[in-house]
């Protein structure tokens, strides 16, 4: 993949959920363990639906891997196919109350040999709307700044060093060599209320920690992914 594709992949899937990922297996092949993958085929073990996700417990020649992908009509027993997985470690559902070890959003399930229900769409991901809005009972910092403050101060900010409170609406891992969180903590308005940061932290939606790390404005990715104020190699504590 060339640099430019790959950096607007990379910035696409993180927040968009954009970009086939590479690698792959043949039909009916259990994918990589924690690695995209390109699909195959399995029979339905369990299934359920919840937040616009369809999740699927699939056989896949002996090995049992779950999916989740736009909300689709699928039963035990039916054999459907996956395509473009990226793999999710961790992933805690709330509206399920529970959490995946490891679990693959893909671009669709489908009965083998039919047309896909959203050809061409990126690959699915969790969304922030499966965390209730707006936040609440986050409390700022001792010494720390609020996500409004820190979009209100970004000038007087950039380049130094911020801590802050808030909850993660969105993680996404591994994309650029980094982990890419959204922090919200009830402050702030549309634009002014969702803090990016970046980290090699692991965490997961619904949580609330403690951010510290370097403010950056105007962050150019390219492809169009520019921001006007993000936290970087951020460190995580409770």
């Amino acid at each position: 993949m060339p640099r430019a594709l790959g950096v607007a992949c990379g910035i696409a899937l993180a927040f968009l959920g954009a970009c086939k990922p590479e690698g792959g297996t043949k039909a009916g092949g259990r994918p990589p363990a924690g690695e995209a993958f390109a699909g195959g085929e399995g029979r339905v073990l369990e299934t359920m639906s919840s937040g616009g996700y369809t999740y699927v417990l699939l056989d896949m020649n002996g090995e049992k891997v779950w999916a989740a992908g736009p909300q689709t009509s699928v039963s035990v027993g039916d054999r459907v196919s996956i395509s473009g997985g990226a793999p999710m470690r961790n992933f805690k559902s709330p509206t399920l109350g529970r959490t995946f070890d490891l679990v693959y959003f893909v671009n669709s399930i489908q009965a083998p040999g039919a047309a896909p229900a959203h050809a061409g769409a990126p690959p699915a991901h969790p969304k922030a709307d499966s965390i209730p809005q707006p936040v609440t009972g986050v409390t700022r910092a001792e010494g720390g700044k609020t996500v409004e403050e820190v979009f209100a101060e970004k000038d007087a900010l950039a380049g130094k060093e911020v801590l802050v409170r808030g909850k993660v609406v969105k993680f996404n891992a591994g994309i650029m060599g980094k982990n890419w969180l959204h922090l919200q903590d009830g402050t702030g308005k549309s634009g002014t209320h969702d803090l990016t940061v970046t980290t090699q932290a692991a965490t997961a939606i619904g949580e609330v920690v403690l951010v510290r790390g370097k403010v950056a404005v105007d962050k150019d990715f390219g492809a169009g992914y520019k921001y006007a104020v993000i936290v970087e190699d951020a460190t995580l504590g409770k």
